[in-house]
């Protein structure tokens, strides 16, 4: 079994690509920010500092606590996607409370992953999509979570080969042309 590790970092999200038993891992990690709990802290003192206890400070110092509450609160720790093949994949959401999401999407229900791009007037941001047979909606891979493309194409790759190849066979879909985008073949037994 080639057992190859990739891992790469940008922002606040680390890329882990590993084999695993036969399983193809693919999983993003996202750091938390120290600056923002510390600046989510050092604004309440100065809140605090500044305010005189009275009826009005009641409602500002809930506002307060509301917002260093959504300043520190990043509750994914990671979301993975495990391509099993011959069954389908599993996409997972870890959470810093250790709940675990999953959601199995089986081989014969996988159309096509696709890479969209969204762009709003402040700025642009990507996402990974399955298309499903018989689904009128899309299945976004990482639900919480935007990671810089970079780190979604070998992901997007790994998925493609697979439903072209690995997984299904022939696809429905149209095939892409091989010379392209090199597909990368993921983990195989020898």
């Amino acid at each position: 079994m080639k057992n190859r590790a990739v891992e790469m970092s940008s922002g606040v999200y680390t890329y882990k690509h590993h084999c695993e038993g036969g399983f193809d891992i693919h999983e993003i990690y996202i750091k938390r920010s120290k600056f923002r709990v510390l600046f989510s802290y050092v604004g309440e003192i100065f809140l605090f500092a500044n305010e005189s206890l009275c009826i009005n400070s009641f409602w500002s110092i809930s506002f307060a606590f509301a917002v260093a509450k959504c300043l520190k609160y990043k509750p994914v720790k990671k979301e993975s996607l495990l391509i099993m093949p011959t069954f389908g994949v599993q996409l997972e959401q870890h959470f810093w409370s250790g709940r675990v999401h999953r959601q199995f999407v089986p081989v014969g229900k996988l159309l096509k992953p696709v890479l969209n791009e969204h762009v709003t007037p402040i700025t642009c941001y990507w996402s990974l999509v399955l298309l499903l047979h018989s689904e009128d909606k899309l299945v976004r891979v990482f639900k919480k979570v935007y990671p810089p493309v970079k780190m979604m194409v070998p992901i997007w790759k790994a998925l493609d080969a697979f439903t072209n190849y690995g997984g299904m066979g022939n696809s429905v879909a149209l095939q892409p042309n091989p010379l392209l985008i090199n597909v990368e073949q993921g983990c195989t037994a020898t």
